[in-house]
Formats: C-alpha cells, sequence, structure tokens
C-alpha cells in the first residue's frame, strides 16, 4: 500500500493526515499553539515552531508505513526573513490579521501610481493581506535585521526548504506577494520587488504540486530522497482537499477567520477582494477573507468558560435574530470587502436579559452576514457562483453553516472530508507520484439547504448590519487610534 503525509501549519494549531492511495485518513494529528500579540496589530509566530511542530507530527504519525509523497501547506501570505544561511532573523509577520503596516500600504500605492495601477499590474491592491507594506515596515522599522535578510519564506515554502533545501515559492502565494509579483506575466515585477526588497533573493516559482525536492534525511517513516510538493497557502489548499477548483466553485472555509474562495475563468480585479493565482495551472481566484470568525467563538468560550457544545445548544435556543442583538466581527479590524484594519467589534441591542447563548448566536450570525457581504461583492465583480462547499472545523454541528445558508441563501455542499488543508496537501503529493482523482477521495456528504421562511428575518438583519458599520466607523477608528497609544 502507498502512503502520504500531508501537513498544515494554521493560525491556532498544525494539523497532519497520513493517507492512502484512496484517499482514506488512516492517520491524524493535531499540534495546538497560539499566535504572539506583542503590539496592538502585530500578529506573529515562530517559524522554528512550524518545523519543531512538522517533525513531531512526523515522528508521531508516520511510524510502520513507508510514506512515497509529502505535502505541506500553512497561512498566508505570511512574511518570514531568513540570512543567506537559512535561519529566520525574527519571527514571521502573519497574514491580515497583522495590521501594522497602514502607513506603508499608503505611501506605497501613491509611490507605485495609485491603487487603480497597483490593481492591474497585480489583481489586488494593497491592504494588511499584502507582503509588500510588511516587507517595508520591517525595512523602517528593524533596518539592522532587514540588512541581513536574503530570503523570504511563508509557511509551506519553510517547511519545503528544511526538509529538502530547495528555496522555492508556489506561483499562488507568489501572488499575494503584493506588489511583487505580476499577475499576468506570472513572475515577480522587479521594478517594484527591488526597492521594495533589495538584497531579497526572491525565490524561483513553481505550482503548488511540483516537486520542490527530496528529502535529505529519514524522519519517522519518511526516507531520505521522499518527493515533496511546494504546497501553497492553506485556503487554496483547503479547496484542493474538497475539488472547489472549477470555474463558478466558492469555497467557504470555516476556520480562525473565515475565507472564501470564487473560482474564476480569467483575472477578475475588484477594490474590494484579492485577485489572485489559482492553486493548480490554468486556474485564477477571486477570494475574500474576514479578520475573525472561529476567533470571536473562540473569544466567547474563553470569555464565558463553557464549552462549545453548550454554548453550540444555547445558541441555537436564542433562535434567529439572536433576541435582538447584532455584531459587528471586527475584532481583529477586517479584511474583505471593507479592508479597514483599524474596524471594531460592536454589539448593538444588548440589555440585562441577553445570556451568552445570545451573544454566541449573534457571534454566528455575523460571520454569515460578513458571509453575505463579500458574496455580493465577488459577484458585483464578475465572478459567477454556481457551486458552493464548506470546509474547516466551524462545519461540525451544523448550526453554523446552516446560518450562513439562511442569512445568504445558498446551499452548501459539505464533502465526507473536512479535516481540511493537511488532507489537500496529501492529495497534492499522491497527485505528484501518480494519478489520484479529489471527487473519488472526498465525495460529498450532504447539502446544506437554506430555510426560505428564515431568510426574510435576516434580509432586514443584514441591512441594518450594512448599516452598523458606517454609522460606528469614526467612533471605532477614534478608539482603534488610543488603543495604540495605550500599547
Amino acid at each position: 500500500m502507498t502512503y502520504y503525509f500531508g501537513v498544515d501549519i494554521g493560525t491556532s494549531s498544525s494539523k497532519a493526515v497520513v493517507v492512502d492511495g484512496a484517499g482514506t485518513v488512516l492517520r491524524s494529528a493535531v499540534r495546538e499553539h497560539s499566535v504572539d500579540r506583542p503590539r496592538p496589530g502585530h500578529v506573529e509566530m515562530d517559524g522554528e515552531l512550524w518545523w519543531y511542530e512538522t517533525r513531531s507530527l512526523i515522528e508521531e504519525l508516520t511510524g510502520g508505513v513507508e510514506i512515497a509523497g509529502v505535502g505541506v501547506s500553512g497561512m498566508g501570505p505570511c512574511t518570514l526573513l531568513t540570512g543567506a544561511d537559512g535561519v529566520p532573523l525574527r519571527p514571521a509577520v502573519l497574514y491580515g490579521v497583522d495590521t501594522r503596516a497602514t502607513e506603508q500600504i499608503a505611501a506605497l500605492t501613491t509611490r507605485l501610481g495609485g491603487p487603480d495601477a497597483i490593481l492591474a499590474r497585480c489583481g489586488s491592491v494593497l491592504s494588511s493581506q499584502a507582503v509588500g507594506p510588511k516587507l517595508a515596515w520591517l525595512a523602517e522599522h528593524e533596518p539592522e535585521m532587514f540588512a541581513r535578510a536574503r530570503r523570504l519564506f511563508m509557511p509551506a515554502s519553510w517547511l519545503a526548504y528544511r526538509l529538502t533545501g530547495s528555496y522555492v515559492l508556489d506561483f499562488h502565494s507568489a501572488s499575494q506577494c503584493t506588489p511583487l509579483f505580476d499577475t499576468h506575466a506570472l513572475d515577480w515585477h522587479r521594478p517594484w520587488a527591488e526597492p521594495i526588497a533589495p538584497g531579497l533573493e526572491l525565490p524561483p516559482l513553481v505550482w503548488p504540486g511540483d516537486v520542490a525536492g527530496h528529502t535529505r534525511e529519514r524522519i519517522g517513516g519518511i526516507p531520505a530522497g521522499t518527493p515533496v510538493v511546494a504546497g501553497t497557502i492553506d485556503a487554496w489548499t483547503e479547496a484542493v482537499s474538497v475539488g472547489a477548483q472549477r470555474p463558478g466553485d466558492l469555497m467557504l472555509m470555516y476556520g480562525t477567520t473565515m475565507f472564501l474562495i470564487a473560482t474564476v475563468d480569467r483575472p477578475v480585479a475588484t477594490p474590494a477582494m484579492w485577485g489572485t493565482v489559482g492553486a493548480l495551472p490554468g486556474t485564477r481566484s477571486l477570494a475574500g477573507g474576514m479578520a475573525t470568525s472561529g476567533a470571536v467563538t473562540a473569544w466567547l468560550r474563553e470569555l464565558t468558560g463553557a464549552e462549545y457544545p453548550a454554548l453550540l445548544a444555547e445558541a441555537e435556543a436564542s433562535g434567529a435574530g439572536a433576541r435582538g442583538l447584532l455584531m459587528l466581527p471586527y475584532l481583529a479590524g477586517e479584511r474583505t470587502p471593507i479592508m479597514d484594519p483599524d474596524a471594531r467589534g460592536i454589539v448593538a441591542g444588548l440589555t440585562l436579559s441577553h445570556t451568552r447563548g445570545d451573544l454566541y448566536r449573534a457571534a454566528l450570525e455575523a460571520t454569515a452576514l460578513g458571509v453575505r457581504h463579500n458574496v455580493e461583492a465577488l459577484r458585483a465583480a464578475g465572478a459567477p457562483i454556481r457551486r458552493v462547499v464548506a470546509v474547516g472545523g466551524g462545519t461540525r454541528g451544523g448550526l453554523w453553516t446552516r446560518i450562513v445558508s439562511d442569512v445568504t441563501g445558498l446551499p452548501q455542499v459539505v464533502p465526507r472530508v473536512t479535516i481540511g488543508a493537511a488532507y489537500g496537501a496529501a492529495f497534492l503529493a499522491a497527485a505528484a507520484h501518480g494519478p489520484a482523482d479529489i471527487d473519488a477521495w472526498n465525495p460529498a456528504a450532504e447539502t446544506v439547504e437554506p430555510d426560505p421562511a428564515a431568510r426574510a428575518g435576516y434580509d432586514e438583519l443584514y441591512a441594518l448590519y450594512r448599516d452598523l458599520y458606517p454609522a460606528t466607523r469614526t467612533i471605532a477608528h477614534t478608539l482603534a487610534a488610543r488603543q495604540r497609544l495605550l500599547a
């Protein structure tokens, strides 16, 4: 029997699986971790932790089996800088949840000819999701470190490097290094990249399913010489894991953050979303991401001391509309479609009679309302949405997916395996080794249908949701500025 190993480095945990050639999961394991938040708006993680947890997962899961291929995946776009020796010079700056580079976004946008020029070349405007402004921030605030920086990694490329010694980056991850990458030429745009990242050796580019190299030593059941695919950013690997890579497909990833990927048959660009290269050759994506989703539910769990089953039961009992509560889920700023790192969380309508179940219901509904806002932005940009596939830990239990379908009016296909990007990484490793069919590996298990009766009430709530942000934006921005001063 042939076996494959897949690993994914996430915001709150690292996950790994061993699967056989038919896609059956034989073993899986998780390593919980947390991000570092040294200052408001700064979100970081030690790159060496990614490697330590990966080695630990390999040693735990691969005993007694011989692994024929390794797939890697990770959150992103992240910014991990190393010297020429490949040793990290500082913790990695994470993706759009890190909002430190607001001033650099404005300055680079002006310097490069304005948002329209950047959008035309890169497929996205500059935002907290982009790598370029974070490089500019590091160059400005940590010049001695930056002068020694020679290589740029993300979690997937870092694991591939540690396993094989090969320094590469996949096309999709590069397309989120705005404004360093030209999405039409499918290459680094040197006139913009070199002034922003002087001295950096930008990595050669490959597709996520291409073999990056071969393992240099045996680790557990992975022998030396085993092929390792390049991998990519976790949301796109997760879309691979459920076959949501055809034009008209929309993947919803229920994780620490909510992520949406619409696959399109041509480049589509809008300032409200991120236009990227797809995970598979010849594909393009229009994507969005909310800064929080599961992060808000985890915050409420910690705040109340209740476990998820109790909170879900109480939220179910609360009913649609959370007994008159409405939440903006912007507890870490917001990414698409408002692109506002200084947005802040709001709970409107609170009274002394409200319970933790009402708050939890309001949080679930807030995420669903945010999904609807993103879906409207995707459609307005020209992305067709013909099939929605739901993945991630938030699909368990059924309530959250049901609320999202009721709010958006969209059915959601839930596949048999929702273990996520680690499974998609294992599939890419299998596909690099020989023929593999993700539809056979991971067929649909159920379809969540919207309730037309619930939709009318949510239409009214959605209108209030859209009004609440502009009505409170000035206050939220003032409070965000005060929070920075108090840091």
